[in-house]
């Protein structure tokens, strides 16, 4: 344990030297003040743009507060999940192709804790980046349209989260699978966009797919309830997180030990 936590600690300084601890966070945050904002001011917006007929009055009716953070949350399954992308894709890769992974397992050091340490510490920056952004959506909701249920926030927090964590396992395992980060985080990002875009299309037979918790965490701010397929859908996405890490351990041994 004390192994592995010293693997641990060692990532989380890697990322303040690299300023990620600075960056991701304020990036989110940025992502999510500006859709309850944008959604406030839309009218002043296109009335400064001007070309309209005059005398012509914008009648835009306000969105509910939960549709305001449900596309809060939708800024984060774009670009969100890009710069989750963009920040670990080299995060094995990167140490394999300069020879730092080497020269951290000459030591007694387990495949299992290099990898599992590395997904922990960009877990939480993830999540700790996902929570701060998304309370700022949250914050801003509420001041300039309605107070949504602090339950049902942290409820759509979650969910939210674990779609994001089943993105951050996979760049992960092609991380530790393939040598080149540029080539890891495409593979990711087309996995995930193809994923998401299967599991829109035949959402009536793919409800249990992991990509619907983005959607099942909207319909909770929106509608007020959880789709009755929620619970299968986190089952099933953390099962493929737990696959994932296993295969991304194996993997990567294999192909330390043949080179």
């Amino acid at each position: 344990m004390s192994q592995w936590m010293t693997l641990f600690q060692k990532e989380i300084l890697e990322m303040w030297r690299n300023f990620k601890w600075i960056w991701v966070p304020i990036t989110f945050i940025l992502l999510g003040v500006s859709e309850p904002l944008t959604s406030y001011y839309l009218p002043q917006i296109i009335k400064s743009f001007g070309g309209l007929p005059e005398g012509s009055i914008i009648d835009i009716p306000p969105p509910t507060a939960g549709a305001v953070l449900a596309s809060g949350l939708s800024q984060y399954s774009t670009l969100g999940v890009l710069i989750i992308v963009l920040g670990t894709m080299g995060v094995i890769a990167g140490e394999r192709k300069s020879g730092v992974a080497a020269m951290i397992l000459v030591k007694p050091v387990s495949y299992l804790s290099y990898i599992s340490s590395k997904w922990a510490g960009s877990l939480l920056l993830v999540w700790f980046s996902l929570f701060i952004g998304y309370l700022s959506t949250w914050y801003y909701t509420g001041q300039l349209f309605d107070w949504i249920p602090i339950g049902e926030f942290f409820q759509s927090f979650v969910l939210f989260g674990l779609w994001l964590t089943v993105v951050l396992t996979v760049t992960i395992f092609f991380s530790a699978a393939l040598l080149t980060p540029g080539m890891a985080g495409f593979i990711s990002l087309a996995i995930a966009l193809v994923l998401s875009i299967i599991s829109g299309a035949l959402s009536h037979l793919l409800e249990w797919s992991p990509s619907q918790l983005a959607g099942y965490a909207s319909a909770l701010l929106t509608v007020g309830e959880l789709p009755d397929d929620t619970l299968p859908a986190s089952l099933v996405a953390i099962l493929l997180i737990v696959i994932l890490l296993w295969l991304s351990v194996f993997l990567f041994k294999k192909k330390e030990l043949a080179s």
